[in-house]
């Protein structure tokens, strides 16, 4: 049987007695243990009456068996859909109907919930507690630890993730075996990962960061991860003695940086710190070097491509920007018509490659918009890319300003924000203004035990920025909303002050 997905990523490691799991209370879980625990799923899968290119839906804690339906439904050939543990029931309802899954995972608390739902739309409906027990845990046990893999081809569908649907329905992004194996493949060799590392691994396995970066990297190079149930910065404390890489989020590096007993000396035997999902200060980066020697390594990737950029493992990481492409992805700079831009100039991030998705499910026509027919795909990300060819992304497309007719790019606004007097963080948003249409108002939040004085700000930024470009008005918070992944939540703030001008 030829299933490329499985057969690198798991199959590769069957019968290892290798560490693959190292748990927080100790316990180790082999590479043979993992894929014998994922076989006896596989039979359960199929045993529900699943077949290949069906849908299983997973709301479940992160956990070993967790992990293991990712691994079970890749030697089925059943596309997994991983949901969000914070969804609502009423969007697991449209993940559901959309999806078309047959078959859907939850915790034991939703059970009763989304009984009702489940039964409208069809699925069957099992439960998977984080502790490993439920019904669906019943239904493996007993089975034999040894699944006849089926086949598949590269080009066929592997998993479903759901866009966050900040501007309209959530999109289910088609990922094949090939867009996840050949992303996988060129990571662990730009990032030099070997059988000798150990990963921490604090991030959720809902999402491309922590599931098909983290996971497949670590599987592909044959090593461990210390594999935590979420972000825990004492554990991160206690266990970085025994690792050699982290891959996290910005919040991991400014929680490490305040406590005092994150050292020079303990990151010593550590390699390689990168951090992706949302953007690092310029702050964080100098602050961290000076800590501990170490550069982050900052990505750029997303839900439809994966991983598109990475800065080098060897030579300038530069803080601010988001690296090189990776090798066998193109990217572009575009204008709104899909003129490629000189370098320098600001424009949509467009890439093509193996690792960029099929399209969207059951979306045709939003397919169409953001996948043009040449393979290109307009990420919906405002970039420029340097001489050098490295990239900085300046903000999202949706987030682009247009005041009186000037174009305003909000990172540009939020860097000087952030380097005034008492600023921790900030976000430039756009609000209707009923004289240039829309606005600039900065959100800020202030350092520990500062007060910002916001005069003294507007003022400071008169010899920085011109005049169209400077906020109508900053606001302090005690924070940014954020979503799982640490992005913030521009759409949250620009409901919650779209009327301030009327």
């Amino acid at each position: 049987m030829i299933n490329p997905l499985y057969d690198r990523l798991f199959g590769a490691n069957a019968g290892a007695q290798t560490p693959f799991l190292i748990l927080p209370d100790g316990q180790v879980i082999t590479h043979d243990a993992f894929l014998r625990m994922a076989a006896r799923m596989a039979h359960a899968i199929t045993g529900a009456g699943l077949v290949p290119g069906d849908r299983l839906a997973a709301q479940i804690a992160k956990s070993p068996q967790a992990l293991a339906v990712y691994a079970a439904c890749a030697q089925t050939g059943v596309i997994f859909l991983p949901l969000n543990t914070a969804y609502t029931g009423a969007e697991i309802a449209y993940f559901i109907e959309n999806s078309g899954a047959k078959l859907v995972l939850c915790d034991a608390t939703r059970h009763t919930d989304l009984t009702p739902i489940a039964g409208r739309l069809g699925a069957r409906l099992e439960v998977l507690n984080g502790d490993g027990t439920g019904s669906f845990a019943d239904m493996a046990a007993g089975q034999p630890d040894i699944f006849a893999t089926v086949s598949r081809s590269a080009d066929d569908l592997a998993a479903f993730l759901y866009t966050s649907g900040t501007t309209g329905r959530s999109k289910g992004a088609m990922l094949t075996q090939g867009n996840l194996l050949s992303n996988a493949e060129v990571l662990t060799t730009h990032w030099r990962f070997t059988r000798d590392d150990v990963l921490l691994h604090q991030l959720p396995i809902f999402h491309t960061h922590g599931l098909f970066v983290a996971t497949n990297v670590c599987l592909i190079a044959g090593c461990a991860m210390r594999f935590y149930p979420g972000f825990d910065v004492n554990a991160l404390i206690r266990d970085m003695p025994q690792a050699t890489a982290l891959m996290g989020v910005p919040t991991f590096y400014t929680r490490l940086l305040d406590d005092p007993r994150f050292t020079r000396d303990l990151t010593e035997g550590m390699r390689l710190f990168i951090s992706g999902s949302a953007p690092l200060l310029a702050e964080t980066h100098v602050s961290f070097e000076a800590r501990t020697g170490h550069r982050i390594l900052e990505r750029y990737g997303m839900t439809e491509t994966n991983m598109n950029t990475s800065n080098p493992y060897d030579g300038d990481r530069r803080a601010g920007t988001v690296g090189l492409p990776l090798p066998g992805v193109e990217l572009k700079i575009t204008d709104a018509n899909g003129v490629e831009l000189p370098r320098g100039e600001i424009g949509q991030i467009e890439v093509r490659g193996p690792n960029v998705f099929k399209g969207y499910w059951q979306m045709p026509e939003k397919t169409a918009e953001e996948l043009r027919a040449d393979g290109f795909f307009i990420t919906g990300d405002l970039g420029v890319q340097d001489a050098d060819g490295y990239v900085t992304i300046v903000g999202r497309n949706k987030d682009l300003i247009i005041s009186g007719g000037f174009n305003i790019y909000p990172k540009e606004l939020e860097l000087a924000l952030d380097e005034a007097t008492g600023v921790l963080e900030s976000a430039v948003i756009g609000v209707p203004h009923p004289d240039f249409g829309e606005t600039p108002v900065g959100v800020l939040v202030a350092r520990p035990g500062m007060v910002v004085d916001t005069d003294a700000v507007l003022a400071g930024l008169g010899a920085v920025l011109a005049r169209y470009k400077q906020p109508r008005a900053l606001v302090v918070v005690d924070a940014l909303p954020r979503n799982t992944m640490g992005k913030v939540q521009k759409n949250v703030l620009r409901e919650r002050f779209a009327r301030m001008f009327g």
